[in-house]
């Protein structure tokens, strides 16, 4: 299963909603993200504002969307509030791990989110890396959701990756596509020079 953020301010790019910038593709950069996703996890859902409107963002009427509540607080916040939702979930409660995706990173292969997906298990946290660094997606195993759940502010999941060093493994990948995000237009035009997604 996965979780895709989307719920930031995306202050970087300017005035326009990045999550609708369209991708040499034809599609939007949050339908790119959410299409890659879907090809290995079927199970996913889109975190957003509580403002949102995902047909607006041009998500299928039935996708399952989670809400940041306190998405204004920043990445950790709206980490928190997505497995807030998870962990109280009946029906995931034996669902080994989830994977938190970025919803401005559409250039990640389809194999490395499956290498991901098949090394990861409930009490691991599995990242991939690629030219020396580690990237995205994260996959945590579900010993560590309470954790993710109690969050706060913009630092995002890195302490708990830090203070699971034990349980923390990282997967080499062919795939620059786990370091390249869309923060600002000159990224969006450096995307559209290269015709890569």
């Amino acid at each position: 299963m996965a979780v895709i953020l989307a719920a930031g301010a995306s202050r970087r790019f300017g005035a326009t909603d990045k999550r609708l910038a369209r991708l040499p593709s034809g599609r939007t950069l949050l339908a790119a993200t959410l299409a890659t996703a879907s090809v290995v996890f079927p199970r996913l859902w889109v975190v957003l504002r509580e403002d949102d409107d995902p047909v607006a963002l041009g998500l299928a009427p039935d996708t399952p969307i989670l809400r940041a509540h306190r998405a204004a607080d920043g990445l950790g916040a709206s980490l928190a509030d997505a497995f807030a939702a998870l962990c109280s979930d009946p029906s995931l409660s034996r669902a080994p791990a989830a994977a938190v995706l970025l919803g401005d990173m559409p250039g990640i292969a389809p194999e490395t989110l499956a290498a991901l997906r098949d090394a990861a298990g409930p009490g691991r946290i599995v990242r991939p890396r690629h030219a020396g660094r580690p990237g995205h997606p994260v996959l945590f195993g579900r010993d560590v959701w309470a954790e993710l759940a109690a969050l706060d502010g913009d630092e995002g999941a890195r302490r708990a990756i830090a203070h699971h060093r034990d349980c923390s493994h990282e997967i080499g990948v062919d795939d620059p596509g786990i370091h390249l995000d869309i923060d600002a237009p000159d990224d969006l035009t450096a995307l559209w020079r290269e015709d890569r997604v």
